[in-house]
């Protein structure tokens, strides 16, 4: 080891064309924990023997040292001030071939392509692993909440608006109108994407359509990189005037049914005071008689 960090960076464009170089894509979500993955498969190894450098992949980065391991022992003294405290090698694997890196609480900035270098020294000082790897991160956007007009009478022709909204996501989404009666797309009024402190969006959108006798639209919010797609529907039919009647009908029919249960109640509880007072009168004349 008796090279500088440094001049093993002008020697990686050269040593990426011996050994042949893994790529993997990690996919995390904010705030979470990512293992960016780097195995060796090969014969046992001894960490006291071995060197291991996480860096970012761009060399026009002022400072691209993610995490160094010289002979065993962690090298902070040209870790990037962005990554202190937020590394991690998993020492229990790396004996097995396993230099994968943790990285504690991804944000925006750590979404880069990274690599990672394995160098073991035996007779001579030998590159024996190296592997890019893609960082992507996302984040889950809110159930799409759509409003649709409301409708009191008959608006068929007349110009509605529907809205709809999303939030807490990343990246930015992609969104969709659909008009399900023919499943064909339709272009927004407006389409407001909004960023927030955490990196998160939040997605507003307005569509504005001829109303028809039925309705059924669809807002459809769209995460390419989590490969989600939440959706939102409203339906609304139109009532009909044979409906409305038919409603105003049984409402009539019931008060006149109501109106007759209360007459035949009066004229049976007449009938039963007419019969009491007769058997009285009887009742009476009999004790007369006696």
């Amino acid at each position: 080891f008796y090279f500088s960090y440094g001049f093993l960076l002008l020697l990686l464009p050269i040593l990426k064309a011996v050994i042949a170089l893994e790529e993997k894509i990690i996919i995390s979500k904010l705030g979470d924990n990512a293992t960016l993955s780097c195995i060796y498969r090969g014969r046992e190894l001894h960490l006291k023997n071995l060197r291991v450098y996480w860096q970012i992949a761009d060399d026009q980065e002022e400072c691209s040292v993610v995490h160094a391991m010289i002979s065993g022992q962690d090298n902070e003294s040209e870790q990037c001030i962005h990554f202190k405290n937020r590394t991690q090698l998993f020492w229990d694997r790396m004996e097995n071939g396993d230099f994968s890196l943790l990285l504690l609480n991804v944000s925006q900035s750590d979404e880069r392509r990274y690599k990672c270098v394995v160098l073991q020294k035996t007779e001579y000082t030998r590159v024996i692993h190296q592997a890019e790897v893609i960082l992507s991160l996302a984040a889950s956007y809110s159930q799409p909440i759509l409003s649709g007009p409301v409708r009191n009478g008959d608006s068929t022709g007349e110009e509605v608006t529907f809205s709809c909204r999303s939030g807490n996501g990343y990246p930015k989404p992609n969104v969709y109108w659909i008009n399900k009666t023919d499943n064909s797309h339709l272009p927004p009024s407006e389409l407001k994407i909004t960023p927030h402190a955490d990196g998160t969006y939040s997605v507003f959108s307005t569509l504005k359509v001829k109303a028809t006798s039925t309705m059924q639209i669809e807002c459809s919010v769209e995460n390419k990189i989590l490969q989600e797609n939440l959706s939102a529907n409203y339906t609304q039919q139109k009532q009909s005037g044979s409906s409305i009647e038919s409603n105003k009908n049984l409402g009539k029919n019931g008060k006149g049914a109501q109106a007759a249960g209360i007459i035949s109640i009066v004229i049976v509880i007449g009938l039963l005071a007419v019969l009491t007072c007769w058997l009285r009168r009887r009742r009476s004349s009999k004790l007369v008689s006696y």
